[in-house]
């Protein structure tokens, strides 16, 4: 179980090995290294079942490092948590080291997740992109696309960023017409995501749409279709919120709600 609390005053525990989007497996498979002193370049990150971890961010990974979505795709939900905050605070780490404000060198603060420039006196946190996900329904059917970027076959749900000044629901509508040209009706919150690919925040939701007739954007969507429960194209993995959607979705027209 994870606590999000940092441990700044611990010395020694768990650590993740990370470089590159990638993370070291340790001896038995799992990729918590054993038990050992930290030294003062690793960044504590949290508690997980009451011992301190703290991430080691390296500068190249080893050839038998998985990536981030090869560990999810093997450990079983519980650790979704951790893993998802290690790539994500590494990410960060990585990519802000110099202030965004006048550019100077920063320093990593231990007591929280923050980069400080001793410059100007800014401060950077971890970036979080907030992004609808969404199931469309028309009736028992389900309408899914293809990004040019998925795996031969791969069909999934919409997804976006919320742009400036947007309300989520507002961003499921956007989205939706100009990915695939559909207009939505009731529009309903599912449940939230982290993903850490490199910084999203997905908010799952339901729409349920005003016709059947398919309009596809042709740049962030190659194809899109509708699909009957009884016959689905290959689907996304199962660790995903939208797989989740799509599960969810099956399970309320089985059960006839």
């Amino acid at each position: 179980m994870l606590r999000r609390e940092l441990p700044a005053s611990a010395m020694a525990g768990h650590v993740i090995r990370l470089a590159e989007g990638r993370i070291a497996p340790s001896a038995d498979g799992d990729f918590l290294q054993p038990v050992c002193r930290w030294s003062p370049a690793m960044q504590p990150l949290c508690y997980w079942n009451d011992e301190p971890v703290a991430l080691s961010v390296e500068e190249s990974a080893g050839e038998d490092w998985p990536d981030g979505r090869s560990w999810l795709s093997r450990l079983p939900e519980s650790r979704f948590s951790l893993l998802s905050t290690a790539l994500q605070v590494g990410a960060w780490l990585r990519n802000h080291r110099f202030c965004g404000r006048c550019g100077a060198e920063t320093s990593r603060l231990d007591a929280e997740f923050a980069m400080h420039c001793h410059a100007c006196g800014h401060r950077n946190y971890p970036r979080i992109s907030p992004c609808i996900i969404t199931l469309v329904t028309h009736g028992e059917s389900i309408l899914l696309g293809r990004s040019p970027r998925f795996p031969a076959g791969r069909y999934s749900t919409l997804a976006g960023f919320i742009e400036p000044g947007e309300a989520a629901e507002e961003a499921v509508r956007r989205e939706v017409f100009e990915e695939v040209g559909i207009a939505v009706g009731r529009v309903r919150y599912f449940k939230s995501q982290a993903w850490p690919f490199p910084h999203s925040l997905m908010l799952g939701f339901f729409a349920e749409a005003a016709s059947r007739r398919i309009r596809i954007d042709g740049v962030e969507i190659s194809d899109a279709a509708w699909f009957s429960p009884r016959s689905l194209p290959q689907l996304p993995p199962l660790y995903s919120i939208s797989r989740a959607l799509i599960e969810t979705h099956l399970a309320e027209v089985k059960t006839g709600l």
